[in-house]
């Protein structure tokens, strides 16, 4: 009988508990049904408002789902309070929280802060073509912890933000023009000044090298079997390679047929026969 007792004493403990907290469930749940609208309307009025304007779209996903989640969190604080969590206890609980989180995800966080880097700085955008980490490729997309590349074997390469923001980077696109830059080496009997006319030519018949800044050719270097011609010219991003290959096959065709000595290594054999 006793133990009646005391089980009815705690289910009227109980009952007296839930019709004292009703009134505070009742209310939270109604700050947690309209605070959920709010936040989706919040989110649907950032939303059209980045519609509107001409940002990166890596940025405005990421202003958005941040936007969200803060909202979110303070939604989640407003709830708890009024189900009767002191406020200074709970600020207590998600610094605690927060620690034990940061320990945990130190690389996730820093990749996190990279992410925020690039795109408020934008060393480069998604369509650059970039050497990052030993790795060359175009920049197929730039998420909130890592950087997706393209190389030019039609790979993907995964990078961390965390690395990218703090190492160097390349941006071969960051310029609208590129400068190509082709050395080649001619015999010592071959005539110089014939070369040099032969490689201006050729720059000067195609349509994608730049006719300002001037293409020039020099004698870089006097070698130990041929005379090193370098020639620098101008392109834009997107003639860059097709000038380039352009140029390497026209200076053979021209240099043959202009009796230019192309020298290749050779090696000379002495052989010695022993005296009787």
């Amino acid at each position: 009988m006793e133990e009646i007792t005391n089980y009815r004493e705690h289910i009227d403990n109980a009952i007296d508990w839930l019709w004292a907290a009703l009134p505070n469930l009742i209310m939270a749940m109604v700050i947690f049904i309209v605070g959920l609208w709010i936040v989706r309307f919040i989110n649907r009025m950032v939303r059209r408002f980045f519609e509107k304007k001409d940002y990166d779209p890596t940025l405005e996903s990421f202003l958005q789902s941040f936007i969200g989640a803060a909202l979110k969190i303070i939604l989640f604080i407003l709830v708890v309070t009024q189900l009767g969590v002191k406020s200074s206890s709970l600020v207590a609980i998600i610094g605690a929280a927060g620690l034990a989180i940061g320990l945990a995800l130190q690389g996730s966080l820093s990749n996190f802060a990279g992410g925020v880097l690039i795109l408020v700085f934008k060393p480069f955008k998604v369509g650059d073509w970039i050497s990052a980490q030993g790795v060359d490729g175009t920049v197929k997309e730039i998420t909130i912890f890592t950087t997706k590349l393209n190389t030019f074997g039609n790979q993907l390469a995964i990078i961390p933000n965390g690395q990218l923001s703090n190492n160097n980077i390349i941006n071969y696109n960051f310029e609208s023009t590129r400068r190509n830059k082709i050395d080649v080496g001619i015999g010592y009997g071959s005539n110089i000044k014939t070369a040099k006319e032969l490689l201006l030519d050729i720059c000067a018949s195609h349509s994608g090298i730049l006719k300002e800044p001037v293409p020039e050719v020099y004698v870089g270097a006097l070698g130990d079997s041929s005379v090193n011609l370098t020639l620098r010219f101008w392109a834009k991003n997107e003639d860059y390679w097709a000038a380039h290959f352009y140029v390497m096959e026209q200076l053979k065709y021209r240099f043959d047929e202009n009796d230019i000595e192309i020298p290749f290594p050779q090696r000379d054999v002495h052989m010695k026969t022993p005296s009787a």
